[in-house]
């Protein structure tokens, strides 16, 4: 028998019931999407904390135990023995590749790494210190005009290549308009190079010269990636569900994710972890900001601490301090951007007031650190963010575009404003 949960208007005594669903994984879900034709009422989720959106076989996280599944693999795991094209192979074909497999799709990416001419024109069109997120998201709309009349969106194979077409070229995109907005000659695409390592060899190659890219270089990069690829029902993954309820174009929806993933408070949190360290500045004003984050009422807030959904550790996390720390061995780094945060992690791990709170380093702590040790910008962090996290996002539009009936997200609210104005002074 159906288990069910009962609620009851205690202003009427009605009392109304609600089925209860239960997943393979994780928390129970009430069913309420009769709620208003049954009770006359809405719900009220302020952020949509306690709502599930949609039914979801990709990613799994439960925050109080600090766990992060994509298909049943724990991400520890793949960060240990897999490869950021293994990570994406699973996202969109629900399974690890075989080694036949994987041969096969990094092929496909290679060849679809080149961009048609026409669209660099478009960069032209961008102030010379145009933000790279808004020329990504402007350049993913744009391609939709190119990849859309030949296509079937109800056809699994075409939108498919859809998605492989867009994850192939976004690393070249990024990489296009950090030459052109620097004036550097453009750099295609090496056939020869992996995945991770062309994106490097882009950013860094010049004509006659030879680029030097570490092994550590490349592997630290591929777990950036790899440690963004999905990451459930955050900010922009709804947007792009929200968008895809309305039939538009993938790459329209995509385009709608990563001006979401745009803002401080998501995709651009890891640049802020960045410039916050640069403003510190020197190991010896640590303490002085320590304190000003303990105090309630000063403004300031240690950023890369904490999570929305993770109430431990970040699991992400723990994987990217093991690759910083190798890194800068490897590459010779030492400076005070480093010294200030390493500073910053130990007395926040030692500290009961961080400790007793949960506020664990996260994801964008390390990552921005190892991102600026690769030497990318800062304002390029959430574009590299969007590299990422762009195989992420086509699974959860294949999901959604999967099922039986797609209903169009629909929000309700509580309205507050005015009724039954009447002014005076506008009457005829």
């Amino acid at each position: 028998m159906a288990q069910t949960a009962t609620f009851t208007d205690n202003r009427s005594g009605e009392s109304y019931e609600f089925p209860i669903l239960e997943g393979t994984k994780g928390p129970s879900v009430v069913d309420i999407s009769d709620f208003y034709k049954k009770t006359g009422m809405f719900t009220f989720d302020r952020g949509y904390t306690s709502t599930a959106m949609c039914r979801s076989a990709i990613t799994y996280i439960d925050g109080e135990k600090g766990e992060l599944m994509h298909r049943g693999y724990d991400i520890a795991w793949l960060a240990e023995h897999k490869t950021y094209l293994d990570v994406v192979y699973l996202l969109l074909y629900k399974k690890l590749p075989t080694v036949e497999e994987l041969s096969n799709f990094r092929a496909n990416l290679k060849k679809r790494s080149y961009i048609n001419e026409k669209i660099i024109k478009l960069f032209d069109a961008f102030p010379d210190k145009a933000h790279p997120m808004a020329v990504l998201q402007s350049t993913v709309a744009m391609m939709s005009a190119y990849y859309k009349r030949d296509m079937n969106m109800d056809d699994s194979g075409d939108y498919m290549e859809l998605a492989e077409r867009l994850i192939a070229k976004i690393p070249t995109l990024i990489a296009f308009y950090y030459r052109h907005a620097r004036g550097f000659p453009k750099v295609y695409p090496d056939l020869d190079r992996g995945f991770t390592e062309n994106f490097l060899y882009m950013l860094r190659a010049f004509p006659h010269d030879r680029v030097d890219l570490k092994p550590i270089e490349v592997k630290a990069l591929n777990a950036v990636l790899m440690l963004h690829a999905d990451h459930e029902q955050n900010a922009s993954t709804t947007t792009v569900r929200t968008v895809g309820s309305t039939h538009a174009h993938p790459y329209a929806c995509i385009s709608a994710g990563i001006g979401a993933l745009w803002g401080h408070a998501h995709g651009g949190a890891n640049e802020g972890v960045v410039r916050q360290l640069e403003m510190i500045g020197t190991p010896d004003r640590v303490d002085e900001f320590i304190k000003r984050a303990k105090d309630k009422n000063d403004p300031f807030r240690l950023m890369g601490f904490g999570h929305r959904v993770y109430k431990n550790f970040d699991p992400r996390a723990k994987v990217l301090r093991k690759l910083r720390d190798q890194l800068i061995d490897e590459i010779g780094i030492d400076t005070n951007l480093i010294k200030v945060a390493a500073r910053i992690e130990e007395i926040a791990l030692n500290d009961d007031y961080f400790v007793s709170r949960k506020l664990y380093p996260n994801v964008d702590f390390n990552s921005g650190l190892i991102l600026k040790a690769l030497g990318i910008p800062n304002d390029m962090f959430a574009a590299i963010f969007v590299m990422g996290r762009v195989p992420g996002w086509f699974s959860q539009w294949i999901e959604l575009k999967s099922q039986d009936t797609i209903k169009i997200v629909r929000p309700r609210q509580l309205y507050v404003g005015p009724v039954d104005a009447d002014d005076e002074a506008h009457r005829v």
